[in-house]
């Protein structure tokens, strides 16, 4: 019998602010761990779709998504979150794929292939509604973060992870705990944090909290459904507060 997630129903997009849906899928492996997977969808001003860090799907979930609208962006927003590029990019070979910096080098090495995509550069813009800052600082993770207006929506990978330890198997729950990784107030993995140069993350950091975002979605545990600013600032308060 498969493991609930604790974030069924999986592989339905659930409004979650203005033009904009997560998508809960199951768990993968990652280290022999049960990750929880989301993806993230902004419908853009023009009526196309931007899919952020596409789960696995089933016809059930690209109909679904199609009936959102046209998918015209697709975004791999870090060297972790690829896998199933390809097979959005297969469906939608009119959509314009998008890749963080060393996305393909590790695709390549897992024999993962990428279909034509563009690099994703320091900043990025979609329709004026969706803003993209790339963190940078660190040898071993460059990730995109993005900040979508319309709903005050900061979209998130791995920069924050906030799980939630009665939704995961007991020695994940006890790991998670021990890194602080949980909700309410997640943070970014220590293992990853230990990587960044503090001033550049400092500054990433600073970026993020001028946008004034409300909530936030990130691919690995509870969304912040309200405060995400304050969240943000404690995540990173001592970092903040050698400025």
């Amino acid at each position: 019998m498969r493991r609930t997630t604790g974030y069924e129903p999986l592989n339905v997009p659930k409004p979650f602010g203005t033009d904009l849906w997560i998508v809960d899928g199951p768990h993968i492996r990652f280290y022999g761990l049960p990750f929880s997977t989301r993806m993230t969808i902004v419908r853009l001003p023009s009526g196309g779709l931007w899919v952020h860090s596409p789960i696995r799907a089933d016809e059930a979930l690209f109909a679904a998504v199609e009936a959102l609208g046209p998918i015209t962006h697709i975004v791999a927003p870090n060297a972790i979150h690829y896998a199933a590029l390809p097979d959005w990019q297969a469906r939608y070979p009119q959509a314009k794929a998008w890749v963080a910096p060393g996305v393909r080098a590790r695709a390549a090495s897992r024999r993962v292939e990428i279909g034509p995509a563009e690099e994703l550069g320091l900043e990025a813009c979609w329709e004026g509604v969706l803003q993209g800052h790339l963190v940078t600082g660190s040898k071993v993770l460059q990730e995109m973060v993005f900040f979508h207006a319309p709903s005050r929506c900061l979209v998130l990978t791995d920069f924050i992870e906030n799980f939630d330890p009665a939704k995961l198997p007991w020695l994940m729950g006890k790991l998670v705990a021990l890194a602080g990784i949980v909700r309410p107030d997640g943070r970014m993995p220590p293992d990853m944090r230990a990587t960044f140069d503090k001033v550049a993350l400092r500054g990433h950091v600073e970026t993020m909290l001028s946008w004034q975002p409300e909530r936030a979605v990130m691919s690995h545990g509870e969304p912040w459904q309200s405060g995400a600013t304050a969240r943000l600032r404690r995540a990173f308060a001592r970092l903040l507060d050698q400025a």
